[in-house]
């Protein structure tokens, strides 16, 4: 009798992790993330360092939504760590859906000192060609969170 118990135990444990996992995007769909920076704003910063609001544009192409605890974003320009930030924002991203993050990004005088150094050598074109790349995770879940990416090229300066 007292397999009994234990046997409930497991599989109430087995029925939670699947109940849980069936909110995972990786999981349940297969489906990634599809992000896209859609908007940065000035914020004051400490110092030297410089500091935007980074507006995201998160898409779920998936069968389920996605529940998230936590944003965290990495920004590179031209192959270089350009900037980052986290963001304790809680949410969800519904299946085919989309929703919109801010998360506040922090830019050390090191690594503009770097990008203006680069840009320097590169300075011979009236237009530069600017790769980008922006990578993050949105926070909870079993298994660490989901994680995103988005990344391309822009003409600086823009074309009229």
């Amino acid at each position: 009798m007292a397999t009994l118990p234990r046997r409930l135990w497991l599989a109430g444990a087995a029925g939670a992790l699947l109940a849980s996992c069936a909110g995972c995007a990786g999981w349940a769909s297969g489906s990634p993330l599809k992000a896209s920076v859609v908007g940065l704003t000035p914020l004051p910063g400490e110092g030297i360092e410089l500091r935007f609001m980074v507006k995201l544009r998160l898409q779920n192409a998936g069968d389920a939504a996605i529940d998230f605890d936590g944003v965290s974003l990495e920004l590179d320009l031209r192959g270089m760590s350009f900037a980052s930030g986290v963001s304790p924002q809680k949410g969800s991203v519904p299946r085919f859906g989309e929703v919109l993050l801010s998360v506040p990004v922090s830019i050390p005088a090191v690594a503009m000192l770097r990008q203006a150094l680069s840009l320097t050598r590169d300075s011979n074109s009236p237009t530069l060609r600017i790769a980008y790349a922006a990578r993050g995770r949105l926070g909870g879940g079993l298994v660490g969170g989901q994680r995103f990416e988005s990344s391309g090229e822009i003409d600086w300066p823009p074309a009229p």
